[in-house]
């Protein structure tokens, strides 16, 4: 059901909110996660290399996915906290078209260049084909993904966070089911393993959609434009600044993963299986990020300044509640969380997939805040402020791990995780600051920052 976030106690209405996207995004990582998981398990430890190894290049594809869902997430949920349904429509339905469009040329793009990426960034030549092969079916399915996010992005613009998890609950189980019959009963190898993905996040796609245009017609207003250049200029100012940061945020994991593969297949599948468990946390939290910007851009909607502020404080509460757990197990069970993936690991892989979560797990609470204010700075509309700290973060990454490569080893190339998360908290943290909610700058006709 549409839920109006701009009334109740904060901390309430966020608990209420965010817990569901919490568990939603945990479900949509075991796409990725069953993907690795089934790969390791059932066919060996060079088909958790590639797949792992190709993840990095998906990650290019679900940076355009992500700023798409930010920018109709943030439009939707203004215009929905303005009670302006009739361009709320609109701005969904244009949404829709151009995400089709730019779908279509990525696509275009990843089937030309994949296997060029591939070999950019160094890919073993005894893992290069199964990449490729995984590679290839994954950017066949960007439809599914790109319209998904679309639609999650809406489902929370308009306070729903129950339907998402429900879908994502029922098709993530059917993926885990799906890959171990296509690679254990049908001999598919990894092929088996992006098949079942393509299958299950396109069914949960198209559901997606059908409740969205089943919301959309029960609102109150008539008949609307499908297209409007000004809803079309709305969405672009708010999703090309997430777009590119997100974008430069993979092009640097893929520079990382290019210095991870100079060490050879054993770590590639320590860190494939490492990453993917601390991409489930960043992911997770995340998602709570983007539930506090629904929050941020529907309480700015209706003018409520001070709720916003109240919000941050939930939120960092909220967080870092979840994060006590989670740090304790990744630094407790390291050892035990990657024989999920690999029941015999190598020593090389099991100690570089040990020593990053060790190393990452502590400061979970310092990018769980980054987070949380990165939604508030989205849903306000500074949208520039929130790229340059994503960026800095992203380039204090990269540079460290070039320097620390060398002296360090594989161990210096971890540690740069948790110097970019800090420089990116400080600079986040500077922009909250300076937010309209402080009376130190003026917004403009549509809740955004001049």
């Amino acid at each position: 059901m549409n839920r109006d976030l701009t009334v109740g106690r904060p901390e309430k209405v966020l608990w209420n909110f965010c817990l569901p996207l919490f568990a939603s995004i945990l479900f949509q990582q075991l796409y990725n996660i069953a993907d690795s998981l089934v790969a390791g398990k059932w066919i060996g430890e060079h088909a958790l290399a590639a797949v792992g190894n190709s993840y990095e290049i998906t990650l290019i594809f679900i940076a355009f996915a992500i700023g798409a869902n930010m920018g109709c997430s943030v439009v939707t949920a203004r215009l929905f906290g303005g009670r302006q349904y009739g361009r709320m429509k609109t701005a969904v339905y244009t949404a829709f078209l151009s995400i089709a469009a730019l779908c279509a040329v990525l696509m275009a793009l990843g089937l030309f260049f994949g296997g060029g990426l591939l070999r950019l960034i160094h890919t073993p030549e005894d893992i290069f084909a199964d990449s490729k092969l995984y590679l290839d079916i994954y950017i066949l399915g960007l439809p599914f993904l790109f319209f998904y996010n679309v639609s999650t992005g809406i489902f929370s613009a308009l306070g729903d966070s129950r339907t998402p998890f429900f879908f994502l609950a029922a098709s993530s189980t059917s993926n885990i089911l799906v890959d171990i019959l296509f690679v254990d009963r049908f001999r598919m190898g990894v092929a088996g393993v992006g098949w079942a993905t393509f299958l299950c996040q396109g069914v949960s796609c198209l559901l997606a959609l059908c409740v969205i245009f089943s919301r959309l017609r029960a609102l109150p207003a008539g008949k609307v434009p499908v297209f409007s250049w000004e809803a079309f200029c709305r969405l672009s100012a708010a999703a090309v600044p997430g777009i590119l940061q997100q974008s430069s945020i993979s092009l640097g994991n893929i520079v990382l993963q290019g210095v991870i593969n100079g060490f050879g297949p054993g770590v590639i599948a320590g860190y494939s299986a490492a990453v993917k468990l601390n991409n489930l946390v960043i992911s997770s939290l995340t998602t709570l990020g983007n539930g506090i910007s629904s929050y941020t851009a529907q309480n700015i909607g209706a003018g409520q300044m001070d709720r916003v502020r109240a919000g941050f404080r939930a939120g960092l509460r909220i967080v870092w509640l979840l994060c006590v757990p989670i740090a304790l197990l990744y630094w407790l069970g390291a050892a035990g969380l990657i024989h999920i993936f690999l029941d015999e690991p190598s020593d090389t892989a099991l100690l570089s997939g040990v020593s990053f979560l060790r190393i990452v797990s502590p400061f979970y609470f310092v990018i769980s805040a980054k987070l949380v204010l990165d939604g508030i700075l989205r849903g306000s509309g500074m949208m520039m402020r929130f790229m340059a700290a994503t960026c800095t973060d992203l380039i204090v990454r990269v540079a460290l791990s070039f320097a620390f490569a060398a002296p360090f080893g594989i161990t210096g190339v971890w540690c740069s995780w948790p110097f970019g998360w800090a420089a990116g908290l400080l600079l986040v943290a500077a922009s909250y600051r300076a937010g309209p909610w402080s009376g130190k700058e003026k917004r403009d006709e549509s809740g955004g920052v001049r």
